[in-house]
């Protein structure tokens, strides 16, 4: 079974422009989300060992606690 769907050409066009755009949003939360991780990675490496440990962190955690809702390591 096929389903034909007739798209007007302008309606193209919009649909082709708005999934460059999402790409470009895409692309610029992106790098906002790991801007603000390599941020948050510098300032837990420029913390103490003592004031990691009253954060309950080592120093080989920081990057597993930085990205623990994103990946599974």
């Amino acid at each position: 079974m096929a389903i034909i769907v007739d798209v007007p050409h302008g309606n193209r066009i919009a649909a082709g422009l708005n999934r460059v755009f999402n790409g470009i949003l895409n692309f610029l939360v992106s790098i906002s989300t790991a801007q603000s991780r390599v941020r948050q990675i510098e300032f837990l490496c420029a913390l103490t060992d003592e004031e990691l440990a009253e954060r309950g962190l080592s120093r080989q955690d920081i990057v597993r606690y930085v990205y623990r809702d994103a990946y599974y390591i």
